[in-house]
């Protein structure tokens, strides 16, 4: 199993970080080891000190998949779930100076935080979901898929001309504005519509 994120989906976030809107997809990496899963507590690693939350609207593959036409995306997934994205920021940034690849600040142990999944079709409109994330009962990211740059089927096709697919890869589908800081002692709580995916502490 893979975890496939897609970068700056998102205008509003793009912007807030001072990135530019990009003309296709961006993409990065995290292993199976950076899932965390069932509500367990996300530990702050030691390499840094500035760890941010971004929550995602998460695509479960259901079956293996090569140079998929975007007509036929939408047969390779059946569940959709919610996932933060933990980021070390500090050293994103630093790495982004110096031209680097971002995986040490994003692909760490327990950086993806996953919810249990729902099939899509129990949503009334897969190109229109509304999610958010509250910190501590406080609202911080309300977010909606119509607002993407790069739809579901955009992304499964363009990610598969590259990177073979297969059945239990997730695909975070990127994070809308509102990213900041996590401490110690903060609570998570992440809902999709009126479902709550993830509540869990951080430490």
């Amino acid at each position: 199993m893979k975890i496939i994120a897609i970068g700056r989906n998102y205008a509003a976030h793009a912007k807030e970080l001072n990135n530019p809107l990009p003309s296709s997809p961006v993409i990065f990496m995290k292993p199976e080891t950076a899932v965390l899963k069932d509500n367990k507590p996300f530990y702050i690693p030691e390499f840094s000190s500035d760890v941010h939350y971004e929550l995602e609207v998460v695509l479960k593959i259901n079956k293996e998949g090569k140079h998929i036409a975007e007509k036929f995306a939408a047969n390779y997934y059946d569940e959709i779930g919610l996932g933060i994205d933990f980021t070390a920021r500090d050293l994103q940034s630093a790495l982004k100076e110096k031209g680097l690849p971002w995986e040490l600040a994003k692909a760490f142990d327990n950086s993806a935080a996953v919810s249990h999944f729902i099939q899509k079709t129990a949503l009334a409109d897969i190109k229109a979901i509304p999610f958010e994330l509250k910190v501590n009962g406080e609202s911080r990211q309300i977010g909606n898929t119509q607002n993407i740059l790069f739809s579901f089927d955009q992304i499964i096709s363009f990610v598969s001309q590259y990177i073979t697919l297969k059945k239990g890869d997730l695909i975070f589908t990127g994070t809308p504005e509102g990213v900041g800081q996590v401490h110690p002692g903060d609570k998570l709580e992440a809902w999709m519509g009126e479902e709550q995916f993830l509540n869990f502490d951080i430490k």
